[in-house]
């Protein structure tokens, strides 16, 4: 392990715009909070090895060969990384290690459930580039570090390769971001009478007893001229948030502006941070100030986002030392461009008997965006929504070859392949939703992303 300071005048955008056209390159892009949530920033490129699995397919990329088997994706992660575990000390949380997508539709490795929905997409379940070394931004001391592991060369060697890219980027001037071609239409898989149905359906499951809630969502589809790179720079300009992504996996890119943690493991210790209950931001500071008020006292949101905590507590409670499950906010009002949202965090410690797979595989996917219970929730998900969630609501992020780990929930996400864009939102639905206002919380959490792809101020 080897890890240098270095000074620049770029910043992180710049520094990822020097590696973006190498293969396989992301940029985990903390866009604010940089006191709490969004402190550091990650870039990296040219991996060592790709994993990629379809359904029970498995694929793996190294060395110029694929090798291709089938089984389940997270016992091959598992075999993975305990292959090239490592233990080292670093005050940074992130030197090398897998980084990419675990998609939602995971879930049916992990529990019984029905697969109905139509995959028009037909992008991996999961992606993750190994990575021997990384650029770590910090944007709270305004430091930047390049850290190598020394697995695929030299430590030196690729510190230097580095290094020598970021002298020449700062030589020459770096070309911006194009503006965004806008899209002519945006067309959902639902009509709004049929979202509001669905809401009523759900409703209906609620009064017979079956659940106390469901995530019910819609995907927006447009055909795009513009580069994914300058889709991502518009979204992060409009609508920055600490677990924002873009990652370059070839069959096609995302763009994700999420605010929303799935987890975080640091050394034996896990935390998640899920959001429930979401209102428009108000057009004057006093209209805004009434709104994130209202938010607050909201009977409907604070149950919410109550269920999800209870839901999040046993979950973390399977991979937990008993008594450490802790809830440590409750009720916290986080603002972003559109919107504001109430959020909850949960810690524990976790039981030596597991570790990062382990943790994932008992929380996947997140309460957050599936219902409680979890499982009767996802099965009416699939009942309802017609197409499969791939990347949404999935978990993007790194898991580190010393077993630390940092993933988002993906959510204000934008993905893109063979020039379309897609792009979903949704809400919790519980006993007093009603359904037209659940339907103008989607376009709410849509507001940014649309503008993004249409390029022109949007009216939700």
């Amino acid at each position: 392990m080897q890890i240098k300071g270095i000074n620049t005048s770029l910043n992180s955008f710049e520094l990822y715009t020097l590696f973006k056209d190498h293969s396989y390159s992301f940029f985990l892009d903390s866009g604010m909070d940089q006191e709490k949530l969004g402190r550091y920033s990650f870039i990296g490129f040219d991996p060592f090895m790709n994993f990629k699995s379809q359904g029970e397919k498995i694929t793996i990329y190294k060395n110029g060969r694929a090798e291709e088997s089938c089984g389940n994706p997270f016992a091959r992660l598992q075999e993975i990384l305990s292959l090239y575990k490592m233990d080292y000390e670093t005050e940074l949380p992130f030197i090398g290690g897998a980084v990419g997508y675990l998609g939602y539709d995971l879930c049916r490795h992990l529990e019984d459930l029905p697969n109905s929905a139509l995959d028009d997409i037909q992008l991996p379940d999961c992606y993750f580039g190994f990575y021997d070394g990384v650029i770590v931004i910090d944007h709270l001391l305004h430091e930047v570090f390049l850290a190598a592991l020394g697995i695929k060369q030299r430590e030196e060697d690729n510190i230097a390769y580095m290094e020598e890219i970021i002298r020449q980027g700062e030589a020459k001037v770096i070309k911006a971001a194009l503006p965004v071609k806008p899209a002519s239409y945006i067309q959902s898989n639902l009509t709004k009478a049929e979202y509001m149905q669905a809401v009523k359906r759900i409703k209906k499951y609620i009064r017979a007893g079956d659940i106390y809630q469901a995530n019910m969502t819609q995907r927006f589809c447009c055909e795009v001229k513009a580069r994914p790179y300058d889709i991502y720079a518009k979204l992060r300009d409009i609508n920055p948030a600490p677990f924002s992504a873009f990652i370059d996996f070839q069959e096609g890119h995302i763009a994700c502006s999420s605010p929303e943690r799935f987890l975080k493991i640091k050394g034996r210790y896990i935390e998640t941070r899920p959001i429930k209950g979401t209102c428009p931001r108000g057009k004057t500071p006093e209209q805004d100030n009434l709104l994130a008020q209202d938010l607050l006292a909201s009977e409907k949101n604070r149950s919410e986002l109550l269920m999800i905590v209870d839901l999040e507590r046993n979950d973390l409670g399977k991979i937990a030392k008993t008594g450490t499950v802790k809830v440590t906010e409750l009720f916290h009002l986080e603002s972003y461009p559109t919107v504001h949202h109430l959020v909850a965090t949960i810690i524990a410690e976790i039981d030596q008997r597991f570790d990062v797979i382990d943790c994932l595989k008992a929380m996947f996917p997140g309460g957050s965006i599936t219902g409680a219970p979890k499982i009767r929730a996802m099965e009416i998900i699939d009942e309802l929504e017609p197409t499969a969630r791939n990347i949404y609501t999935g978990s993007i992020g790194f898991i580190g070859f010393n077993g630390d780990a940092d993933l988002n929930i993906a959510i204000r996400t934008i993905v893109c392949k063979d020039q379309k864009a897609y792009l979903q939102v949704g809400g919790g639905i519980v006993w007093d939703s009603v359904a037209d206002q659940e339907y103008q919380e989607t376009l709410d959490k849509a507001k940014a992303m649309m503008e993004v792809l249409l390029n022109t101020p949007i009216n939700a």
